[in-house]
Formats: structure tokens, sequence, C-alpha cells
């Protein structure tokens, strides 16, 4: 993260640190399509193109589990009690 206002200065955290900073516990949820599940979940089996899906993603981008359904990725984290964070 930089500071903006001054050219010169130094990263506040590298990425390393900024993805580490909520260690197993925080986690986002990104909608994607079926088309993109292949880069992701490199292990998935082939799916129908032109769907929506959501991806939970663990905060260092690891992905968690891939779903047609909002409200299941979101029960996914609470069950695993996963601090969601809003990404803009």
């Amino acid at each position: 993260m930089l500071n903006t206002d001054n050219p010169e200065s130094r990263p506040l955290l590298t990425n390393e640190q900024l993805a580490s900073l909520g260690g197993d516990r925080v986690a986002y949820l990104k909608p994607i399509r079926s088309e993109d599940v292949s880069r992701l979940f490199p292990a998935a089996p082939a799916i129908q193109p032109g769907l929506q899906l959501f991806a939970l993603v663990a905060a260092d981008g690891t992905p968690i589990i891939v779903t047609d359904s909002r409200d299941a990725a979101l029960a996914n984290a609470m069950s695993q009690e996963l601090e969601m964070v809003s990404l803009h």
C-alpha cells in the first residue's frame, strides 16, 4: 500500500504482508463466470459456459469454494467462521 500523496514514499506493507493480514479468518465473495472457474480451480471439471457463479476466496487469494448461489457461498463462510470483507 502506497501513500499516493508522496511520490517517493515506500510501501507500508508488501503484497505478501497485506495478503496475510487476515490469516485464514478473512474471505471475500467474488462473482465469476463459469469460463473463469478453471483459472481459479484448476482441478474443477468442465462447466457449462455462460453461467454466473460465486467464488469464496481467502484473503490471500486462495479459492475456497465455487457455487451457483451467493447464499450458499455465504453459508459456507459462516460455517467456517470466516470474517467476510467487501472489496471495492
